[in-house]
């Protein structure tokens, strides 16, 4: 009898659950919604994410171009290495840099990213052109002119259309055909330009691979049908351990686009903690619904206890029902999560060239509906336990749950317990899991600051003077009277204004830099791939054209960290926010002297002349972020050699300014008689956009090889997907908003019992309609007003610690963002307590008394 009594229970609470709700559900409206909003938006973020890198993982070898990817920078294989190469497979060869396209007559140019290819591209997928050529038709020489494929805004830019010709460097190129679809853009990486493809005879031909040129060679793999993993891992292994110094790097098709996945894993993990606060918002929801309900079922709880119930029996009657009701809303939240992936797709399919994989993604739902039911136990164990020992007697005399005080401790702990694995299990899930702790700790400091905001306005408000305003006065008391909506108004609207204040402060400042700030302070043109030959040359050119500019120009090589303390870096642990410094092939150089716009932090420059063992300065965030110190030292791979120097120190460097700054510079003796190119910045402030044509223009004409990057066209396109990233971003930040005016109408509703005796009792004692509302609309707009405040406060500490401390970037409050955020908070809680004040005014005077 007493193994099966829980069990029993159990069922008899199940059976008085399912009959209490059979009247329905109206007064969990707002709970199921909330529920449902968190659940679908962490459920269908995840899936799309996963849609997206399902999609990747599918189509890896058409995404890459072949089964592995070895990418050299300015050089191609040698003799041994390509023999090892072709014993692989198949194998492609690509080379891309970036150049200068010309009309003919040299009236007009811009940028374009050049891929030359070989008569096997691609290996797996399909070039599509309009017209659709053979690449033979495509490319072969005709009367002197190369063939090449274009897309179709560089036609556009330049005004020409198919049958034009264009220069770059010092041959001529015929455009043939449009590119519709391109198989292998995604693992090239972003591009700043548009495309311009060619054959590898013809890149060679123009004459703009020279001795120190930035251009990358990729040669693409295809292995033997029936390759697997296993079989990838050890070419990749082997061609690591017998070319130690090649220096190249190795992709397989497992991660055809790295940089793809990460960015879309952390955006997705940002949508995801953005989904879950929308999901804590409507616990506030939730709490408030269960809390309404119970002293709604004040009479039904009574009876039960009289008739000698339990308070854990009445206790699991009404957690069954309100996991039952939860339930509603995770299958509702679940479905519009599954949803999601085929909406996504239609919207990214102009920005994100990737095939989504289709279908439903468990474990993405899985994780919104389990985030949905803790959400639910979080918030609802609370009231729920307050309810359980309220005695017969007192619940037939009290209008409600207000003034009993806490619960037992097994239930707070449970709460607690709860609320702690849901934020362990968003920390477990997360990318970057220091970010997600920042997150979470951040989400409970907010729900104990907005809890003492409520307390201190509460308190203001009782210990303010008397006034002589009767609706003053009225409102003044009702913010501190017993059961007051204080709390679950300034909780439920504080932590979705917060939201809304921290991403509208981060992206109003990125905007700021991007179209503000920065091009007032950087550079109107970048000057790439400066032969040694023509540097002084290209000076004097500029000094002539451009008298009141200042010129920079700096050595420039292209290498890749290979090891750190003489450890590969394939074999270190590094944090999230410094793995960028190793991924791939960074910007190198030298220099006798600290460069501008950085400053010695730690350590000593070397001296002039100084011929000793390689040194290099390192840039001092990422040097911490790596966890460097002075001495240590770092390896780079540079034109197939390995090169190791010491660290003497560290510069703190101004990436703000986009002046000419590298993580890592050497002593001038590490690449002595290295072939390299030269890298340039232009800064003429007064220089409008007439003159920067001509600039521009005439640099390309002297020096058709020279890559001429205008800086404003870099950050046009910079802001544009800024702006892409800022919708999906605000749609996020809107669910968090809806979320909170939904728990913020929820709340009021819950009030309304209190205020209809209130109004009665007020009304009968003289005062008129007139008078309730003035004092309900003071009310609500001093409320609404310390919400505000809070948010503003709490926004922007959020939002300068994102911009300053994980973007250093420059942070600045914005008054507009400031005034809005007033005028949001003042126009619910004054518009959405006015609503339902207005149909509290309207109740008769005799019903109500009669039952007091």
């Amino acid at each position: 009898m007493s193994a099966s009594a829980p069990l029993n229970t159990l069922r008899l609470a199940i059976r008085f659950s399912l009959r209490e709700m059979r009247g329905g559900l109206s007064g969990f409206l707002i709970f199921i919604t909330c529920i449902a909003l968190g659940v679908a938006a962490i459920g269908g973020v995840n899936s799309v994410a996963r849609a997206i890198t399902t999609g990747v993982a599918n189509q890896g070898q058409t995404l890459l171009g072949g089964d592995l990817r070895f990418q050299l920078t300015h050089r191609e294989t040698d003799e041994r290495e390509h023999a090892f190469l072709t014993e692989l497979g198949a194998v492609s060869h690509s080379a891309n840099m970036r150049s200068m396209a010309r009309l003919t007559d040299g009236s007009d140019q811009t940028l374009v990213e050049v891929k030359a290819v070989d008569d096997l591209y691609p290996l797996y997928g399909e070039l599509v052109t309009e017209p659709v050529l053979a690449k033979d038709a495509m490319f072969e020489e005709r009367e002197g002119v190369m063939g090449a494929a274009a897309a179709d805004i560089l036609l556009q830019r330049l005004g020409i259309s198919v049958g034009d010709r264009v220069s770059l460097g010092t041959g001529e190129f015929e455009i043939r055909s449009v590119i519709t679809s391109e198989p292998d853009a995604v693992s090239e990486g972003f591009g700043l330009a548009p495309r311009l493809l060619v054959s590898l005879e013809g890149l060679r031909a123009s004459g703009l691979i020279q001795p120190g040129s930035l251009v990358e060679h990729a040669y693409k793999i295809r292995l033997p049908i029936g390759a697997t993993e296993a079989t990838i891992e050890e070419v990749r292994e082997k061609a690591t351990a017998d070319f130690p110094e090649s220096g190249w790097s190795i992709r397989s098709r497992t991660n055809a686009a790295p940089s793809l996945s990460t960015n879309v894993e952390r955006f997705s993990q940002f949508l995801t903690l953005v989904g879950l606060t929308s999901l804590v918002v409507g616990g506030v929801g939730v709490a408030n619904a269960v809390r309404a309900y119970l002293d709604a079922k004040r009479p039904v709880i009574a009876t039960f206890k009289s008739l000698g119930a339990s308070g854990r029996f009445v206790f699991t009657i009404y957690l069954v029902q309100i996991m039952m009701i939860s339930a509603v809303g995770i299958v509702i939240g679940v479905v519009l999560g599954a949803l999601m992936p085929p909406i996504a797709a239609s919207f990214l399919s102009s920005v994100l060239p990737v095939p989504q994989a289709g279908g439903i993604f468990p474990g993405a739902l899985a994780l919104g509906a389990m985030f949905g039911i803790l959400v639910t136990l979080a918030f609802a164990l609370l009231p729920l336990g307050r309810a359980r020992d309220v005695p017969a007697t007192a619940l037939f005399r009290e209008m409600g749950f207000d003034k009993r005080g806490m619960p037992r401790l097994v239930y707070v702990a449970s709460a607690l317990a709860t609320a702690l694995l849901m934020a362990a299990i968003a920390i477990w899930t997360a990318s970057d899991r220091r970010i997600a702790v920042i997150f979470i700790v951040a989400a409970i400091f907010a729900f104990l600051i907005l809890r003492l905001v409520s307390v201190g306005v509460q308190w203001l408000a009782r210990k303010s003077p008397r006034v002589r305003s009767t609706a003053l006065r009225l409102a003044i008391g009702n913010i501190h009277r017993p059961g007051a909506l204080t709390p679950s108004v300034v909780l439920s609207l504080g932590l979705g204004l917060t939201l809304l204040v921290t991403i509208a402060l981060i992206d109003g400042n990125l905007r700021r830099q991007i179209a503000g700030n920065l091009p007032e302070q950087a550079p109107n043109f970048f000057f790439v791939d400066i032969q040694s030959a023509d540097a002084d040359n290209f000076a004097d050119l500029l000094a002539r054209e451009v008298p009141d500019g200042k010129l920079i120009r700096v050595p420039m090589l292209r290498g890749r960290v290979v090891a750190l303390n003489g450890v590969d870096v394939r074999d270190i642990d590094v944090p999230p926010e410094g793995r960028w410094v190793l991924r791939g092939d960074r910007g190198i150089t030298y220099a006798r002297n600290v460069p501008e716009n950085s400053t010695l932090s730690q350590g000593e420059w070397w001296p002039d002349g100084y011929d000793g063992e390689p040194l290099v300065s390192f840039a001092a965030q990422e040097g911490r972020e790596l966890g460097l110190k002075i001495g240590d030292a770092v390896t780079v791979n540079v034109l197939g050699r390995n090169i190791s120097a010491r660290i003497s120190n560290f510069r703190e460097v101004q990436w703000e300014s986009l002046a000419i700054n590298f993580v890592m510079v050497f002593s001038p003796n590490t690449f002595a008689g290295a072939p390299h190119s030269w890298l340039a910045t232009l800064a003429d402030p007064s220089a409008g956009p007439a003159e920067e044509a001509r600039i521009l223009n005439t640099v390309t004409r002297a020096f058709p090889g020279v890559t001429s990057v205008r800086v404003k066209d870099a950050l046009e396109i910079v802001n544009d997907i800024v702006t892409q990233l800022a919708v999906a971003i605000r749609a996020a930040a809107a669910v968090a908003l809806i979320a909170s005016v939904l728990v913020l109408s929820g709340a009021l509703a819950a009030g309304n019992r209190a205020r209809v005796h209130d109004a009665v009792v007020l009304k009968t004692l003289g005062a008129t309609r007139g008078t309730l509302i003035r004092a309900f609309s003071l009310e609500y707009t001093i409320i609404g007003l310390a919400t505000a405040i809070f948010a503003l406060l709490a926004g922007g500490v959020a939002a300068w610690f994102v911009v300053a401390r994980i973007m250093t970037l420059p942070s600045a409050f914005l008054p507009e963002v400031a005034l809005s955020t007033i005028l949001i908070a003042l126009v619910l809680t004054v518009g959405f307590g006015l609503i339902g004040t207005w149909r509290v005014l309207g109740h008769k005077a005799a019903p109500v008394l009669r039952n007091l």
